[in-house]
């Protein structure tokens, strides 16, 4: 299981690492090309480490910190060498925030002979410019924060959970599961393994996808259910599998989710027989979400998402995921490949516009809805390749889209398409601010009537479960309680 002391605030970033490298370099008298003869490195790879745009690994840090004389805690140390170089740095990291590229600031170097009155100056109006934003934020800063370190758990183990793998080995291993796709029977044998029998009603309460009802051993589900019936009855019983209790706050709230879903994933295309199945694909250089989608009858975006649980530590390619709402808006995503996607100041990604020209949202104007979409698209962190569909639920039509780096795109299906883009989406004139053209024409003559989301005002329910009324779920257990003790007196 993901164990909650995992999800922790990073440590030094890879900017203040570069300052105090740059710093302990400078007063040792070396120069830039000095250091990086002495480490191994041309200049301009230590430069990029410098100035914060390169994250170097544990080996070079020790490699470097050899070099300049000092222990590598010595560069690990979050703490600024002097006041100065800690103004710098967050001054540094402030320009270099999606909050002051949509405003149309550019990152700039600091010169010394700026004034430390001035540096402070400019550090409270970046923080006040934070402030108000904050004030204007419909997401609940409580949730983004622990979206955030989720997140960041993921991208360090690269999405990839072993011991939630060996969890679907051994109830596989339970049911003498022969490998391959797990078929609906094999899920509700999973079921009665672990002590449960399925009930299909029609009185759900809707703000429940289950109920589980542990004193009699019913699962509870919809029998209007759409889509994969496999995936409700795993999801409902993954918990269980899980040892998960009430959970104490959102933050473990959001981890369960995570863990419950990874776990139905890891059942339905089970490791053991997948990987295989994805690394004879890449020796044909014919990855393909599609195909791992029909080979084992799941939905797209399940297939995606365990192609992300895969593909960097069995792979060895980095990756990212998006799913997009028609309205434009990223409801999921996860990213170990350095793509540079949309933030806020938190650096949540989730709430966020993507841009219209990314892949994500360009596939909602394509009429063929029957093959994947393919597009590059070249950004300022590099060019991607994404593989995207749409998909519709409840909620409206959903973009699912898979990308990776440039370098890797050899390896995939959908490679050689003419389909490029150009997306600046950190900077406002990408495609958020009208062309000045139209701006001109109809600022003064517009008035929309925005359509609320509906959740945009509604707070969560109170209780352990945040969104579901409890009063409702205890009432539908006592309406479908078994009877068989109260019949016999």
């Amino acid at each position: 299981m993901v164990a909650a002391e995992e999800v922790e605030e990073d440590g030094p970033d890879a900017l203040a690492v570069g300052r105090r490298i740059r710093q302990l370099r400078a007063e040792r008298g070396m120069t830039l090309d000095a250091l990086a003869a002495a480490v191994g490195r041309a200049p301009s790879q230590l430069s990029m480490i410098e100035n914060g745009r390169r994250e170097p690994r544990l080996s070079m840090l020790r490699t470097i910190a050899k070099a300049l004389g000092v222990g590598i805690d010595a560069l690990l140390e979050a703490d600024a060498l002097d006041e100065r170089a800690g103004m710098e740095i967050a001054l540094e990291r402030a320009l270099r925030s999606p909050r002051m590229q949509t405003l149309g600031i550019e990152p700039f170097r600091i010169p010394k002979a700026v004034p430390d009155d001035v540096l402070r100056a400019i550090l409270r109006l970046t923080g006040e410019i934070d402030r108000l934003h904050d004030e204007r934020s419909a997401t609940p800063e409580e949730a983004r924060r622990a979206n955030v370190e989720l997140r960041r758990l993921m991208r360090r183990q690269d999405n990839y959970f072993p011991e939630l793998e060996q969890k679907a080995r051994e109830l596989l291993a339970a049911i003498d599961h022969p490998g391959g796709p797990l078929t609906q029977r094999a899920a509700s044998d999973i079921a009665a393994h672990l002590g449960f029998t399925l009930h299909y009603v029609p009185d759900l309460p809707q703000t429940t996808r289950s109920v589980a009802d542990l004193r009699h051993g019913r699962l509870y589900l919809s029998d209007r259910v759409s889509g994969d019936p496999r995936t409700a009855v795993l999801q409902a019983l993954a918990s269980r599998v899980l040892g998960h209790s009430a959970p104490s706050d959102y933050r473990e709230f959001l981890r369960q989710r995570v863990e419950q879903n990874y776990l139905t994933g890891a059942l339905l295309i089970p490791e053991d027989h997948a990987v295989p199945v994805l690394r004879e694909a890449k020796a044909r250089r014919a990855i393909s979400i599609e195909d791992l989608r029909d080979a084992y009858a799941v939905s797209y975006e399940s297939a995606a998402h365990r192609f992300t649980n895969l593909a960097t530590r069995h792979l060895d390619i980095p990756v990212h995921f998006l799913k997009v709402h028609e309205s434009g808006t990223i409801t999921k995503a996860y990213e170990n490949d350095d793509v540079n996607f949309p933030t806020d100041r938190l650096g949540s990604i989730e709430g966020q516009l993507c841009c219209r020209l990314w892949t994500s949202r360009v596939v909602f104007d394509v009429d063929d809805r029957f093959n994947p979409y393919y597009q590059y698209t070249d950004t300022g962190n590099g060019t991607y390749w994404c593989t995207a569909r749409v998909e519709h639920s409840s909620q409206g039509a959903h973009s699912v889209s898979v990308g990776v780096r440039f370098d890797d795109t050899k390896w995939f299906v959908g490679r050689d398409t003419p389909q490029r883009g150009v997306s600046r989406h950190a900077v406002e004139t990408c495609c958020r601010r009208p062309p000045a053209e139209l701006e001109s024409a109809w600022r003064d003559g517009a008035w929309p009537n925005v359509r609320t989301p509906r959740t945009l005002l509604a707070t969560l329910p109170t209780g352990s479960f945040p969104g579901v009324d409890t009063t409702d779920v205890y009432a539908f257990l006592e309406a479908h309680a078994p009877r068989a003790h109260a019949d016999a007196r």
